[in-house]
Order: C-alpha cells, then structure tokens, then sequence
C-alpha cells in the first residue's frame, strides 16, 4: 500500500479550520509552538476560536487579534517573560473567556478527550479555588471504599478537552504524518493529536520516513500518523519560541513583542511590521533581513 502524501501549506490548514471551533495548540509556553499556522489564523478571517493550551504567544497573539473568544490553560506565560502581556490585558479588559486550570487537570482532559470518557478523576484543584472560580468543575465520589474500608474519597471530575482540531509542531516529520521531537520534551503534543478530531503537524523538516532513526533515538518518535490530517514543512516555523536542538528562542524578538502590548499604537506598529504581511515566506525574509540571515 502506498504511503499517502499528507503534506501542506500553512494556508492550507488554515482553510480546513471553521469559526467557533475548539483548536488545542501544542508546545509549551514560548516553546515550540506551531507558530507559523498560528501566524495564518491572524492573516484569516477566522474567529470566535476557543484555544487549549499550555499558552504562550500564541494565545497572546490570537487574544490580542480578536480571534480567541475562549482560552482554556495550564498557564500563559513567554518563559523568560513569567507573564504573557496580551493575554493578561484580554483578561483584565475582558475581551475573552477563560477557563484557567491546574497543569495536571489540563492533561487529564486531552487524556479523557482522546479516550474517548466524559472525565478523568484526580486531586488536583481540590482545597483550591478552582472549584469556587468555575463552578462548571465538578467533583465525583469513588465507588470504592477508602484505605479504612470507609466511604470512597472525593476527587475533582476532570472535563474531556474534545478538540475539533489539533496543531502541533515537530522537529520533523514524514509526509505521511508521523512527527519526531529532538529537544528535551515531547510536552503534551501527543495527547493534543489523539484528543483532536484532526490534528495537523508542521515541522522543521520534512524528511523520508527511513531517516528518523539517524536523527533521534527512536523513542522520540511520538506522534503517530493515524492521528495526523495534514503536514506542513516550515523550516524556523516555530520562531520566536524557542525549537531545540534545531534553534533556541529569539528572546529580542520576543521583548519587541511583549513591548507591543504597551498600547494601541504599540501593537499596530507590531503589527504592520511582523503580522500584517502576504505570507509566511514574508514574515520569514522580514526576520532574516532583521538578525542578518542568522537564527
């Protein structure tokens, strides 16, 4: 059976992505983020979009653009900047929606998602504000007996994180969709591609399945491409966070943008500089000519 070509533009993806859709974000704070596509959504007519995420500039950017009616977190942060600008200021001015949630309840939500259960029990959030905040978090009794052989111990009913769609970006890839991380942590990227009804990857390379074994151990091959819609080769795709080993974050970029959140004015020269441009390969170009060719 031949191996099907899965491979994309970041516009591509973009045209398979509806308003009000549920869209998980993969990576880490400002750690390999699927910047590119993130970088299409802004040039689209997209909106009303509820992101999941461990955020960082994505969910700052996609708040600040007027895209994001909804952020379901861990947390949103640039990393080396604790507190991400945008999205703090759409939290404070309230421009969008928030369901903010314990890092392991974020997890076991994309877990019940992609097993396909309405929840996960855990004691994370219990003795938390949590519950009082989003009263929508609900909790359960375990139908087994405690350790004292009395009534079973409450625990917090973590909600399933159906995505409608899913995107993550890896060191590299196949065109038929298995994706292959190289830097210190998967993060939760395979979660987001089993929760997702359609997950699309991009990735620094694009490489013949054959090779992933001269690249990385082969435990660093996670993603599967029975999870994977489509696959976009973005080379420096996840600037400015940071994609080891292939580069680290551009960490003056990322002050210039955490400045942009300043004011209005702020933001609307940000943008006419870096996001208002015809396509990736302008956005691209415009970095290149910023740092002299150098990542």
């Amino acid at each position: 059976m031949p191996v099907p070509d899965k491979r994309l533009t970041e516009d591509d993806v973009v045209a398979e992505l509806r308003d009000g859709m549920t869209i998980g974000i993969g990576g880490w704070g400002s750690r390999r983020k699927p910047m590119s596509i993130v970088r299409a959504i802004l040039r689209s007519d997209l909106r009303d979009l509820t992101v999941v995420s461990y955020g960082g500039p994505d969910v700052g950017l996609l708040c600040a653009s007027g895209k994001a009616r909804k952020v379901i977190s861990g947390f949103v942060s640039l990393d080396s900047i604790p507190l991400e600008p945008h999205y703090r200021a759409a939290r404070q001015n309230g421009t969008v929606e928030a369901m903010e949630l314990d890092e392991g309840m974020l997890m076991l939500g994309l877990m019940a998602a992609a097993w396909r259960v309405p929840f996960l029990p855990t004691r994370a959030g219990l003795g938390s504000d949590v519950l009082e905040v989003m009263p929508e978090i609900r909790t359960v009794r375990s139908p087994y007996p405690g350790p004292d052989g009395g009534e079973g111990e409450e625990l917090v009913a973590a909600p399933a994180l159906r995505l409608d769609a899913a995107l993550i970006h890896q060191n590299r890839a196949d065109r038929a969709g298995n994706g292959q991380f190289l830097g210190p942590d998967l993060y939760m990227d395979d979660w987001m591609s089993m929760a997702a009804e359609r997950t699309f990857l991009s990735a620094e390379r694009v490489i013949p399945t054959e090779e992933f074994a001269e690249h990385g151990r082969i435990h660093t091959l996670r993603i599967s491409r029975l999870h994977v819609a489509g696959v976009v080769e973005a080379p420096n795709g996840a600037h400015f966070t940071e994609c080891p080993p292939d580069y680290g974050r551009d960490e003056a970029f990322q002050k210039e943008y955490a400045a942009s959140a300043a004011s209005p004015e702020a933001w609307a020269g940000f943008r006419d500089r870096w996001l208002d441009l015809a396509s990736e390969a302008d956005y691209q170009a415009a970095v290149a000519a910023r740092t002299g060719g150098a990542r």
